[in-house]
């Protein structure tokens, strides 16, 4: 994977990618660090655009894992959890009935 930055790729739009080789995947970074991946499509885009998603919904996945972590909600059990679930649904049932 190679990387431009992002004020490159503004000024220079198609001619910052030149000198990367077909099918390699940019990473995009601006001051503040990475920003954008582009990711090159073959073939059926249908397929890719699936495939594009299931690695968005891991990333995040990852990272509300991470924040469970940081937060100390991963240590929650699964009583706690289904009591929750519970609260909110008795709450959405009194206001759908009064």
């Amino acid at each position: 994977m190679r990387q431009i930055s992002l004020r490159e790729f503004r000024t220079r739009g198609a001619k910052a990618l030149e000198s990367i080789p077909t099918g390699e995947t940019v990473l995009l970074s601006g001051q503040q660090g990475p920003a954008y991946f582009l990711v090159p499509v073959f073939g059926d885009v249908v397929l890719e655009d699936k495939e594009l998603r299931r690695a968005m919904a891991k990333a995040s996945l990852r990272e509300s894992w991470r924040i469970a972590e940081a937060t100390g909600l991963d240590q929650i059990s699964d009583e706690e959890i289904e009591y929750e679930i519970d609260q909110v649904r008795t709450a959405r049932h009194r206001r759908k009935a009064g």
